[in-house]
């Protein structure tokens, strides 16, 4: 592979649907493209993974959460060229189905989608997580009997000046706003804020002014635009756009079912992956930040994108397919943010991909 190859990806993938775990791989920053350097199994069904550093030493260090019945936690150290090199224990999170986790200070973050919770873990000096500090319990319910029955905590993010824990839940339509002690671990809730019933918020993302987040929706294919204020901690929803087009239906005549939402460093383009519809959508942001324009609708590459990542230079936008079992990845046009599918690798049944 030619051109320059210094960087490093890792997709996670279920182990419990033919998944490797655990996948490393080489980024050409010229082309996009990834060339798999090894793989590890040693968390089952990591279907979100997130990058920290060791607090004694500052290294790298790679974390997974296991989207398993009895829900865990484990982490990489990212010292060599290749595989992944599992350190310290893997710690129950005392929720069940986690799906998603994020470095918050010296802590570990979990979304526990299964029991509604979000779980806080101290993060010790090699990097490797520590017991549970804190569960925090989400309750409530939404309209949609199947899905909604009681709460589904489906994310967890740190907002850009780390004061706050969000913590987004599909099942009671809401978005829960924590404040993390940074000593103790515990989480303090500070405020809830409900977003429209029914449509069953799954991840978040901010603006790069800080000033404002968009919420993904999971139950119906849209977005919501908020207002964020990071000195009082208050969520302000102020709209809400389609990110697919109208009259848009899955493949097989079902529902569509958006999955991650990602937005440019230069704040002029947000992008949603879309299961079902199977497409990456461009949606252009004005000065305001507050009035998303679907401007165009491609292919992902294959089928159930499950994941959307940006690499670090803005030029590369990658898809997690997870049914069709593979990464795509896309150049984006620095005008107009449409992507062109540009390759693929394949990767059984792929949840995330992150970057070192």
């Amino acid at each position: 592979m030619g051109g320059n190859s210094a960087g490093r990806a890792y997709i996670g993938s279920f182990t419990s649907a033919g998944g490797h775990g655990v996948t490393a791989a080489a980024v050409d920053r010229d082309t996009g493209a990834l060339t798999v350097l090894g793989t590890t199994d040693a968390v089952p069904d990591p279907s979100f993974l997130a990058v920290g550093r060791a607090p004694a030493t500052g290294d790298p260090v790679l974390y997974a959460v296991s989207e398993t019945a009895r829900g865990a936690v484990g982490a990489f150290a990212l010292d060599g060229d290749g595989v992944p090199r599992p350190i310290g224990r893997i710690r129950p999170v005392d929720g069940s189905g986690p799906t998603h986790l994020a470095v918050a200070g010296d802590h570990l973050v979990t979304a526990n989608y299964g029991s509604g919770s979000v779980t806080a873990l101290p993060v010790e000096a090699d990097g490797s997580p520590g017991p549970t500090a804190r569960v925090l319990v989400h309750e409530g319910r939404g309209p949609d009997a199947d899905r909604q029955e009681g709460p589904h905590a489906h994310q967890v993010l740190p907002d850009p000046s780390g004061a706050w824990v969000l913590g987004v839940d599909l099942g009671t339509d809401s978005v829960h706003v924590c404040v993390l002690d940074p000593g103790t671990g515990s989480l303090r809730p500070h405020a809830r804020t409900a977003l429209r019933p029914g449509s069953g918020p799954r991840h978040l993302a901010f603006h790069p002014s800080g000033r404002h987040l968009y919420v993904l929706n999971e139950l119906v294919p849209t977005v919501t635009v908020c207002r964020w204020d990071a000195v009082t901690g208050e969520l302000d929803p102020v709209g809400e756009t389609p990110v697919v087009p109208e009259g848009a239906e899955a493949g097989d005549g079902g529902r569509v079912y958006p999955s991650e939402v990602v937005v440019a460093r230069d704040g002029r383009f947000l992008w949603t992956a879309n299961r079902g519809h199977d497409s990456i959508s461009v949606l252009t942001l004005d000065e305001t930040a507050e009035k998303p324009v679907l401007a165009a609708s491609v292919g992902c590459g294959g089928h159930w994108p499950r994941d959307l990542a940006l690499d670090p230079t803005g030029q590369w936008l990658y898809a997690a397919n997870e049914r069709s079992g593979d990464v795509s990845w896309f150049a984006v046009d620095a005008e107009t943010g449409v992507p062109a599918h540009a390759g693929s690798i394949e990767v059984p049944a792929a949840s995330c991909v992150v970057f070192a």
